[in-house]
């Protein structure tokens, strides 16, 4: 491999890590003086006007979360509390296409809830797979950019894909999702969500547990071909906006069975898997799926741009009873989405109908541009203060307790558990999974991507990438990349 120069911050100052967010022990949490993963996020955030920097192009609808079990000895969050209905807000999207592109491209989908509960809105923003490419946010602005264009030619490039791959091995589990059946569904409704990261619960006696977030699809799970979804890209590129908004005008409105899975606060300890690692599942024979409602899109919006485009969903909108777990992915989007939304809708996104909550706000933020709502002249901006201005609460504080931390700061991975690896759960994906048809359609797929891939080194690299997923799979692989 050809020498490389070290890593500097835009000011010129040598970088320790490009991989590693600064944390508080191999578990702990992210300092906010973690200067150089806040410049490359907020750097990374303004790339682009006005269009969103990933998940650029999608579609999105209205409806509701109904509560139909009890969930209560997990969460004291009000809307999901039995029988509550919340008005939703859903956008589904592709991940690196731009605006323009088709909607059948191979690529994970977006699926971004926002929900206006009666305690403010509650931001889910998941995708359609369980796990994603990278497990710390550091390496967020690098994997985009590699799944973008090239700055020369500004086309997309099979060389640099596989090369961030291939050098992260950590993606295997989500490429093996990406180049198999479910890589490209057959529309939005025919498809699962997942809040993918790792969440905490608080019940009303302060206890805590880990949850993980399942939308089954009530429509059931379907895809396209590569070869349909050619055809579509060349035919109908919005294909997939076209087929939610003209079922939800047929009144067929499509639905998910909302689940989660629940882990006491101390399994995590000594959990088979780092149940905060975004490349990992918990296995259900572990930790089964338990039912909490029903989600239903049942009305088209009525301006895309007002209502879907300008529509602004953060990982950093909790309510009571919900909160932030130690996974890296997830601490590091807390800060990303809300300060892109800051950039590219404004300061005051929050006030936009599609974006303000039901609740009434009592916020001491003030001015900037696009702003809507103010308070009255005698309502005082700053605090504390003696003349009846908004204070904190301490009955909330038990949501803000996190979990205990003890280490020294460093760039390291996470802490390993038992059965940790990068490619143990993608190898059980293809041999235990999948069927031998599903395998075959693997090996068609991934022998033409990585057959574009031109570098002989970085081919190299993907054949033995594969091979670690499994013996047989990277075997046939090679045999077809030489044949």
């Amino acid at each position: 491999m050809t020498e490389s120069p070290t890593t500097t911050t835009n000011s010129g100052a040598p970088v320790s890590a490009d991989s590693h967010s600064l944390a508080i022990g191999r578990d702990g949490a992210i300092p906010l003086h973690d200067h150089y993963l806040v410049e490359k996020l907020a750097q990374f955030n303004r790339e682009r006007v006005p269009e969103r920097v990933v998940h650029a192009k999608g579609g999105g609808a209205f409806g509701t979360l109904t509560v139909t079990h009890d969930v209560s000895a997990y969460t004291k969050a009000a809307l999901f509390q039995p029988g509550v209905v919340t008005e939703a807000l859903a956008r589904f999207s592709t991940v690196a296409g731009e605006a323009g592109s088709p909607d059948t491209w191979r690529d994970p989908r977006g699926f971004a809830l926002k929900f206006y509960t009666t305690e403010g809105n509650y931001d889910l923003v998941g995708n359609n797979t369980p796990v994603f490419f990278i497990r710390d946010g550091i390496k967020f602005p690098d994997f985009i950019h590699s799944q973008k264009r090239l700055p020369g030619s500004h086309l997309r490039d099979n060389d640099m894909q596989w090369d961030f791959w291939s050098l992260s091995p950590e993606s295997a589990h989500q490429v093996t999702w990406l180049m198999g059946d479910r890589g490209i569904p057959a529309n939005w409704r025919h498809m699962d969500g997942f809040g993918s990261h790792t969440y905490q619960w608080i019940n009303a006696e302060g206890e805590r547990f880990w949850v993980k977030y399942h939308f089954r699809t009530n429509q059931g799970n379907a895809s396209l071909t590569a070869e349909e979804a050619e055809r579509l890209a060349g035919t109908d590129a919005d294909y997939m906006i076209r087929d939610l908004h003209d079922a939800i005008e047929r009144e067929e409105f499509p639905s998910w069975t909302v689940s989660v899975q629940v882990m006491g606060y101390e399994d995590a300890k000594t959990y088979r898997f780092n149940p905060f690692d975004l490349t990992k599942v918990w296995p259900k024979a572990d930790y089964p799926l338990i039912e909490v409602g029903q989600f239903e899109l049942n009305r088209n919006p009525e301006n895309y741009f007002a209502q879907i485009e300008q529509a602004t969903f953060a990982p950093s909108n909790f309510v009571p009873g919900i909160a932030a777990s130690p996974d890296r992915m997830l601490l590091a989007r807390i800060f990303s989405y809300a300060d892109a939304h800051r950039y590219r809708v404004g300061t005051n996104h929050a006030q936009l109908p599609v974006n303000a909550p039901k609740n009434e706000v009592h916020s001491y933020s003030q001015d900037g541009a696009a702003r809507y709502s103010f308070n009255s002249a005698s309502t005082p901006v700053y605090a504390p203060n003696s003349v009846g201005g908004p204070a904190g609460d301490s009955a909330y504080a038990a949501d803000e307790r996190g979990w205990e931390n003890d280490g020294e700061f460093a760039r390291t991975a996470a802490s390993l558990h038992a059965e940790d690896d990068d490619f143990g759960q993608a190898g059980t994906l293809v041999r235990e999974v999948m069927d031998d048809a599903q395998r075959a359609r693997l090996l068609a797929t991934i022998t033409g991507h990585v057959g574009a891939v031109q570098n002989t080194e970085i081919r190299a690299r993907a054949i033995a990438y594969w091979t670690n997923v499994d013996a047989t799979l990277g075997a046939a692989l090679a045999a077809n990349l030489a044949a």
